[in-house]
């Protein structure tokens, strides 16, 4: 008996989900793209070109070995 129910509710916060829009806050928006925005490194791009470089730097001498 409570199918219908359940169902009537996942479709209500469903339907209030896909129509739900927040406050944008331009001001705020507009500060943070002037500023640059995150001037730092990524962490996980950082540890695979460090990565990368151990491996390059062990296979190079198989390369000059022609």
């Amino acid at each position: 008996m409570g199918r219908g129910r359940q169902k009537a509710k996942q479709t209500k916060v469903a339907r209030e989900l896909k129509y739900y829009s927040p406050e944008t806050n331009y001001h705020a928006l507009e500060q943070e793209l002037r500023s640059g925005g995150g001037g730092g490194t990524d962490v996980a791009t950082e540890d695979r070109n460090s990565a990368d470089d151990e491996y390059d730097n062990r296979y190079n001498a198989w390369g000059d070995e022609r």
